[in-house]
């Protein structure tokens, strides 16, 4: 699992639209739902100040999390989150009810290792991420924190694709019809030639002139 799972403590919302979530907000909590697992969906009321850290704290949409809901405990997967536009605080949170069983698509990022053993970027070259983030279908029990490059031995020109990468048991690129890239070695203005030349080709000496008569 990506990071340490965590506990919520909420409250079940019985009205559910517009007024009620206006409401539930202006009691200083978040209103949020919890839908999946063949079940009903969940209406719920989370503590503010709970849920802006965990969003604003990374690993939000990966991580499995547990909600106490009136002492019934509900194990879940953040699925997604709006945000004021302008104040950038949560308005509300969407999750998905985690069962035994449940497999989810997510976004995982991507990590480089050893650049400093890359003869290409020891050269002056450029690491150019083409995915900072892979989509993955997995068990939302095991979801992976990130996936892992090591950049050892690549040189300029170099592509680093998916089928490169080792991953867990049971995870999956959604991508699934293509060795799709995930970073090049690019050149660079600032590349060091492979030889560095050491001595400067003698301009011709030039031919005598003859004197006049």
């Amino acid at each position: 699992m990506s990071h340490d799972t965590y506990e919520l403590k909420a409250e079940a919302r019985e009205q559910v639209g517009k007024g009620s979530a206006r409401a539930v907000r202006r009691n200083g909590k978040v209103p949020a739902v919890i839908y999946g697992d063949k079940q009903p969906p969940l209406a719920i009321a989370l503590t503010y100040k709970d849920i802006y850290y965990k969003i604003h704290g990374g690993g939000f949409l990966t991580t499995v999390a547990t909600i106490d809901v009136d002492g019934k405990k509900i194990q879940v997967l953040p699925k997604d989150f709006q945000l004021d536009p302008v104040k950038d605080f949560p308005v509300h949170v969407d999750f998905l009810r985690i069962g035994k069983d449940t497999e989810v698509n997510v976004d995982v990022p991507v990590h480089f290792i050893n650049e400093d053993k890359s003869p290409g970027i020891k050269r002056g070259g450029v690491l150019n991420i083409v995915r900072h983030e892979v989509e993955f279908h997995c068990p939302a029990n095991a979801i992976p924190e990130f996936i892992t490059i090591d950049l050892t031995g690549t040189n300029i020109g170099d592509s680093i694709h998916i089928s490169a990468v080792k991953l867990p048991a049971g995870v999956k690129p959604v991508i699934s019809d293509r060795d799709f890239t995930i970073a090049t070695i690019a050149g660079s203005s600032a590349m060091k030639p492979e030889v560095e030349e050491t001595a400067e080709v003698a301009a011709p000496e030039a031919a005598p002139v003859a004197e006049e008569k």
